[in-house]
């Protein structure tokens, strides 16, 4: 068994968080509280923050992501603004949780709104935002929820379902528009 320490990446990156120095972990609890405060000023250091070169899917000790923190706590305007930097709305935690699940439970409908907008999956993670919506009785959302699969997978109309209506007529079939 090799006792030595290991030894240093070439581009001289730490191999673990339990490497870096104590000044950055600082840093990243500072940006993981302001994803969660939201408040004006927390949005404007993520603002500032992001276009110095902060990575845009940052992750703590749990997985979560900015974005996760951010739409779980309500924060649409800073979810939008992660969402332009880069995030991925689809990142799951080590729980193997989204985004939009977390906001389906929470029901912060305007994050929901901008989760989708910025391409979030309603079919990712355990439980997926489809499954919470049965959990949370939440079933108005599943419609909206199966047009967004629909639209990502590039199947129908942009996510619209269209065909013959009850009436026989051209329409929208199951009210998802």
């Amino acid at each position: 068994m090799d006792s030595a320490p290991p030894q240093a990446r070439p581009n001289g990156a730490p191999r673990s968080a339990d490497e870096l120095p104590p000044e950055a972990i600082a840093l990243a609890t500072r940006m993981f509280d302001a994803a969660r405060k939201g408040d004006e000023r927390s949005v404007a250091l993520l603002t500032q923050a992001l276009g110095r070169g902060l990575p845009a899917n940052l992750t703590n000790d749990k997985g979560d992501s900015l974005i996760m923190l951010s739409s779980y706590h309500g924060h649409a305007p800073l979810v939008r603004l992660l969402l332009q930097h880069g995030a991925d709305p689809n990142r799951l935690n080590d729980r193997g949780q989204s985004p939009l699940a977390g906001v389906v439970f929470k029901n912060e409908r305007e994050c929901i709104e901008v989760l989708l907008e910025g391409g979030a999956d309603p079919e990712v993670g355990e439980p997926s935002a489809i499954e919470a919506c049965g959990v949370f009785g939440m079933g108005e959302l599943e419609g909206v929820f199966r047009g967004q699969v629909e639209k990502l997978r590039g199947r129908g109309n942009g996510g619209r379902k269209e065909g013959r209506n009850e009436e026989g007529g051209e329409g929208e079939i199951n009210g998802v528009s």
